[in-house]
């Protein structure tokens, strides 16, 4: 029984869309499945990993097909159509209770499970609030903070990005306790004050799908999920049960030596540098000299080996010797693309502040450390 009979672009560009987040071991077999239901030639493609689900829709144009329901491997899938030719004509038929996915002589038979059995997130009933804006806004909020953000750490509660609501700003928010990165836009929603905390496999996924252009995004904030559509997506991601740490008082008010650097120069110091920088990410420290017209850079090693470098700056004020971990620099020169960075500094001992010239929507904050 012919399901399917369609183009290879037909099915392979929406499956792509949802098999970001089936995980190569699952604890229950069919989350390495794809559920694939079709109605009236709509075709719904839905993954879930129990924690986050995808699902997107396509209509088979200048094909045939008939209504079906059935859950199959979708890395397989996805594979056999990779290697079929892009314009391929590609037929999914059930037989003897397998999926054949046939493309002239290529024939391959594929093992299929019930759809009834296929664990589907449900929307709660009502959310709490409702958010619109561009892809490219929530796209670039994310991107801002996620490098800061813990992984694997014990405190749950900072392996994830914090998307708070508050008084009229849509605020994220990355710690891993050693830095903290913060972004903001201005929203239509001056009375409501609401925050949720994104897992960070639900952050990398959006980072993928969503696009760098001002196609709108609707944002559903449950108590204990986030419901987002944007371009033929819906992604439904439960979010992680905590309370976020109170960041505001990490971020500092009194640091009044200031400097500019010019963000691909110094990304480039700091990456000839860390040639001779320490292999261990806890010991990778580098020394910022901030001297009158200039800052020397100086990374050290364990073998004594020693990298020097240096830039000019406009300063004017007291000599300050810091060491940071360098990872924290470059994360932030790699992931924040702007031209200029300005750096806010009270004494060697306190966390440096850096933000944007001109604009009070970004904030990152590094913790000294020794070397």
């Amino acid at each position: 029984m012919i399901l399917i009979k369609t183009n290879r672009e037909n099915l392979i560009k929406p499956l792509q869309l949802v098999t970001g987040i089936v995980e190569k071991r699952q604890t229950f077999p069919i989350l390495s499945n794809v559920l694939i239901q079709n109605n009236e030639g709509k075709i719904r493609f839905l993954t879930s990993d129990s924690e986050m689900q995808i699902e997107t829709t396509t209509t088979i144009e200048n094909g045939k097909s008939q209504n079906f329901s059935l859950t199959v491997s979708a890395k397989k899938m996805q594979d056999i159509l990779r290697s079929l030719d892009p314009d391929a004509e590609v037929s999914l038929i059930k037989k003897d209770e397998k999926l054949q996915i046939k493309s002239g002589k290529s024939l391959f038979n594929l093992q299929i499970l019930p759809a009834e059995d296929f664990p589907i997130i449900t929307e709660e009933n009502q959310s709490t609030e409702t958010i619109s804006l561009s892809q490219s806004t929530i796209r670039n909020l994310l991107s801002n903070v996620q490098y800061a953000i813990a992984e694997q750490d014990i405190r749950y509660f900072l392996n994830g990005v914090l998307l708070s609501v508050d008084n009229g700003e849509l605020i994220t928010v990355g710690t891993d306790t050693h830095r903290l990165a913060f972004a903001s836009t201005p929203i239509q929603l001056n009375d409501v004050n609401l925050s949720v905390i994104l897992p960070r496999k639900t952050v990398m996924e959006l980072l993928k799908l969503l696009k760098d252009d001002e196609t709108p995004v609707k944002i559903e904030i449950f108590p204990k999920r986030v419901i987002l559509e944007f371009s033929n997506i819906v992604l439904i991601s439960k979010v992680i049960d905590g309370k976020y740490p109170n960041f505001s008082r990490a971020i500092p008010t009194q640091n009044d030596k200031t400097f500019d650097l010019d963000r691909l120069s110094f990304l480039h110091i700091l990456q000839r540098v860390s040639i001779l920088s320490n292999s261990n990410e806890l010991l990778k420290g580098v020394r910022l000299l901030i001297d009158k017209s200039k800052l020397s850079v100086i990374c050290k090693n364990t073998e004594q080996e020693e990298a020097f470098d240096e830039m000019a700056i406009t300063y004017d004020d007291d000599a300050i010797d810091y060491s940071l971990n360098i990872t924290y620099l470059t994360d932030l020169l790699n992931y924040v693309s702007v031209d200029t960075f300005r750096f806010a500094f009270s004494d060697a001992s306190s966390s440096v502040l850096i933000t944007i010239p001109g604009r009070d929507d970004f904030k990152y904050v590094i913790m000294p450390m020794r070397i």
